[in-house]
């Protein structure tokens, strides 16, 4: 015992925790459901959170897997960009240098013939010996050739000063040396053809200003210059007598031609470098989703580079800060949509089953949404009349808000649809065009099936969706400017098997949901509604009383449902099933009792008590074997709230008073039924219309004032008990309720002609049947106004049904 005491204690803080935490998790479920979803969507967004960017390939690695970019992103092609900068090298002209001065060559012929004239000149006015008349000259000898920039020559010198550095000479020289370096000469002519066609630049090395120049042919090599500078002179001299002078001119000439045109490689190579640098990379565009690399393909440089750019461009724009973002914005969309559009709708309050049936579908349709993004896209590589564009509008959206109209009503699919279509237009990176085109074939979905009862429903309103499918994406390819015949006929067919496949596709998943989520739509409720169900047939035969007290509930309840905007049909087959319960002690209830036969006379109140509350068990567990479905069950066990079982609670007041004790003992409570309450109009409508129908039954003489009067009262105790503070119901509702209910319960009780009575010979004796043809029931007319014996014994029914 000391064990099991302590295990008890032990147990119990754990047990509490649990039960404050289930609490916790139920009252902020819808918040949870949210979180979970949002973050759900923005992972399917970017999936590639999960994984650390970087390139695990090199050069001639086999993929492992299929890669595709997450985004679009520009990748630079290097083998073009260093063709288009080696073009652009090759294309940039070489710098020549041009002195056209030919570094001040004339300006220094001049200067050394003027001085050698005066040195001449001064040696001639002094008589010297001519040992040092000599060494005299050849001092001089190297200042002048020093002047004139040339290696000294004693050969050449000596014909100058034998001809007194004539002026013939110095002319002659200077007029061939100028046509010579106006022309240009350049000390390496092989380099210089090699820009033969390009052309060169010319910069004077004075003026800095520059000339393109494309005729080489026309600059002298040194060796060509020095040919044409004695022609030159040859010519020039061709009157002089003295051949000397043509010798000594052509020979100085020769001597003082140099190149002044020079290759400039510092310039050059630095224009080349900026030829390279004003060649702008070379890009190509990658689209997002576009295949980087396919399972099984060798990787290629170019591959190498396609997925460096993508892990570069993941460091650069970090994907978990996106995904958060995205989630953010999704968990809005979701809030400001339930508040909105859903704030008064009490479809998520503490069903969990509702939540997790829509987040699936929200789930499921955002992946169909992404898978189908991908095979268009490969459809649309492999077959260039397909577009995109076009696919997309065979996208089955309105999927998902004809399943949410079915399951959940108008209300919840206009959300739904909302809420999709943003969705869709996110991933598929559509404008607002793809947006309206998947909201209006949404919305016109869900509200074609609003009220579906049978499955060719879903094939209608797919067909409706299509039609008007094939005007919108007609529509939005002309506002795009696309004029061409083809493609609108692919969008015309596309359209339509959009919606054709929603309807389609709907009708495979109706039976499906409502095996795994336990909804009840109306076409299972049609099917339900057939007297030949197997409970149905049971309580018929086992329970024949309450077959028939269900079967005029039902009568009633559908004949009402409409005017309180409840669902008939929900109403009706929730009637012919609110007291199957009763298969397992029929003859525990009244309407099943014959004449003398009261079995709860031998039972203690607080025993009859509990037999008649657990009906309401009994009904729930055959529910749930005959799976009847989540909306019936509820209904099977609100049918009587938390009603008083008015007679059986007076009787144990009445046997303790009898005893002496005190009525104290005696708990309400456990004379009530276990309830919960009515949360729903339809499960509100089945408690009074139980309530009215039995009653009806302990009518001795049920006028139409009678039943107008015991309805009223009905309702009234009903509503004074506070059964009906839970559901949606009106005191308008009520009033309805109660006019309906006096019609239906007149049209049953209704009067019937008093047909004379037949002399039946045999004893002597007659038989008088009742106004109602029944002889079975009630006693003969003289009875019509009933005796006391029949109002007391409907009074004890009553209270023996719980309602006086």
């Amino acid at each position: 015992m000391k064990i099991t005491r302590l295990e008890k204690e032990f147990a119990s803080p754990f047990k509490k925790l649990g039960t404050r935490l289930t609490a916790y998790l139920a009252r902020y479920q819808r918040w949870i459901y949210l979180v979970i979803l949002s973050f759900g969507l923005s992972f399917l967004l970017f999936p590639s959170i999960l994984r650390t960017p970087k390139v695990d390939y090199s050069l001639g690695d086999v993929a492992n897997k299929d890669i595709k970019a997450s985004h679009d992103f520009l990748v630079e092609d290097n083998e073009l960009t260093k063709q288009r900068r080696d073009e652009a090298v090759k294309a940039s002209l070489y710098v020549y240098d041009v002195d056209t001065t030919g570094a001040y060559l004339t300006q220094r012929i001049r200067e050394s013939f003027s001085l050698a004239r005066k040195e001449l000149e001064r040696l001639s006015l002094v008589e010297l010996e001519p040992t040092l008349r000599s060494e005299t000259l050849a001092q001089f000898r190297e200042t002048f050739f020093e002047i004139l920039g040339i290696t000294d020559n004693p050969s050449l010198f000596d014909q100058l000063v034998e001809h007194g550095f004539s002026s013939a000479i110095e002319e002659s020289v200077l007029e061939a040396t100028s046509r010579i370096l106006d022309r240009g000469v350049v000390g390496n002519s092989t380099v210089l053809m090699t820009q033969k066609g390009k052309g060169i630049i010319l910069r004077d090395i004075d003026t800095q200003q520059e000339l393109k120049v494309d005729e080489l042919d026309r600059f002298y090599d040194l060796e060509g210059a020095r040919q044409h500078v004695g022609q030159i002179i040859n010519r020039l001299l061709a009157n002089e007598d003295d051949e000397g002078i043509s010798l000594a001119s052509v020979l100085l000439a020769q001597r003082v031609i140099r190149p002044n045109i020079t290759f400039n490689i510092r310039e050059t190579e630095l224009r080349k470098e900026e030829a390279r640098k004003s060649v702008t990379p070379i890009y190509f565009k990658v689209k997002s989703g576009e295949m980087i690399v396919r399972e099984g393909e060798k990787i290629t440089s170019l591959h190498l580079l396609k997925l460096e750019t993508e892990a570069a461009l993941q460091e650069r724009y970090p994907q978990r800060g996106m995904a958060l973002s995205m989630a953010v914005i999704i968990g809005i969309l979701l809030t400001l949509s339930y508040r909105v559009l859903l704030g008064s709708s009490n479809t998520f309050r503490g069903d969990s089953r509702s939540l997790l049936f829509n987040s699936s579908t929200l789930l499921l349709m955002f992946l169909v949404v992404l898978l189908y993004k991908i095979v268009a896209e490969e459809i649309a590589r492999g077959f260039h009349f397909f577009t995109i564009q076009t696919l997309l509008f065979a996208l089955p959206v309105p999927l998902g808000a004809i399943l949410v109209s079915i399951f959940q009503g108008l209300e919840v699919a206009v959300a739904f649809s909302l809420i999709i279509s943003v969705l869709t237009s996110i991933i598929l990176d559509g404008g607002v065009e793809l947006f309206v085109y998947f909201l209006l074939g949404s919305l016109l979905a869900a509200y074609g099936v609003r009220y579906c009862r049978e499955r060719m429903v879903l094939i209608k309103t797919g067909i409706k969706v299509g039609i008007l499918n094939m005007a919108m994406a007609v529509s939005i390819q002309i506002l795009q400017g696309d004029q061409d015949v083809t493609t609108g006929a692919i969008s015309l067919m596309a359209g339509f098997m959009g919606g054709a496949l929603a309807g389609v596709i709907a009708t495979g998943f109706l039976p499906l949901i409502e095996m795994l989520f336990g909804f009840t739509t109306d076409i299972k409720l049609l099917e339900l509604s057939s007297l030949d169900q197997p409970v149905l047939k049971d309580l018929m035969v086992k329970a024949p009383g309450t077959y028939h007290h269900s079967v005029v509930v039902s009568n009633m309840v559908e004949a009402t449902a409409e005017s309180i905007n409840a669902n008939p049909l929900l109403a009706k087959v929730s009637a012919y099933y609110h007291d199957i319960g009763k298969i397992k002690k029929p003859l525990y209830f009244v309407e099943n009792q014959q004449k003398g036969d009261n079995r709860h006379e031998k039972l203690a109140p607080s025993m009859s008590s509990l037999i008649l509350t657990a009906h309401v068990k009994d009904g729930v567990e055959l529910a749930k074997q005959h799976r009847l479905g989540k909306e019936i069950i509820d209904i099977i066990k609100q049918h009587h709230g938390t009603s008083l079982i008015t007679y059986f609670y007076s009787k144990a007041r009445e046997q303790v008073k009898k005893r002496g004790s005190r009525t104290a003992n005696i708990k309400e409570e456990d004379f009530r039924y276990p309830g919960p309450k009515p949360q729903t109009k339809e499960a509100g409508l089945v408690l009074v219309a139980d309530a009215v129908e039995a009653a009806s039954r302990t009518l001795v003489d049920p006028t139409p004032a009678r039943i107008k009067g015991m309805v009223q009262k009905i309702i009234n105790n009903v509503f004074s008990d506070g059964q009906l503070d839970e559901c949606e119901l009106t005191l308008k509702d009520l009033n309805r309720i109660e006019m309906s209910f006096t019609k239906t319960l007149g049209g049953i009780f209704h009067s019937r002609i008093e047909y004379p009575e037949p002399v039946t010979k045999g004893k002597g004796e007659s038989v008088r049947k009742r106004e109602d043809g029944n002889s079975n029931n009630f006693a003969a007319s003289n009875e019509k106004n009933g005796s006391r014996e029949d109002k007391e014994k409907a009074r004890q029914d009553l209270k023996r049904l719980g309602i006086s």
